[in-house]
């Protein structure tokens, strides 16, 4: 492959949009994971109290249900990734590898 036909995979319209829903997604849900296990950690060290009182008046304190939530929250959002690349991104990748086989298959390369 060749450099020219490198940059018109690279210019492809449809290469792009699935580079771009990949990364937006990507980034979006690192953010949410970010935000919600840096909260915690703010949590642990600044408000030790909170996380050590009692929810139900009974042994269980608070820190306990919110971080097995973190951890639940780590497995929703694998989920929806998932669920969104199996449903969006194979069909925009599928479709821009159609077309880079089509630009590598114009000058005689299999």
């Amino acid at each position: 492959m060749d450099d020219v036909q490198v940059e018109r995979i690279l210019q492809n319209p449809k290469f792009k949009e699935m580079v771009s829903k990949k990364a937006r997604l990507s980034w979006t849900l690192t953010a949410i994971m970010l935000f919600v296990y840096v909260g915690f950690m703010l949590l642990v060290g600044y408000n030790k109290e909170f996380l050590m009182s009692s929810f139900s008046g009974g042994v269980t304190t608070w820190g306990i249900p919110l971080g097995l939530g973190i951890i639940v929250l780590s497995f929703v959002l694998c989920a929806v990734y998932s669920y969104i690349a199996n449903n969006t991104l194979d069909q925009l990748n599928e479709d821009a590898l159609k077309e880079v086989e089509a630009i590598t298959h114009e000058k005689g390369l299999h």
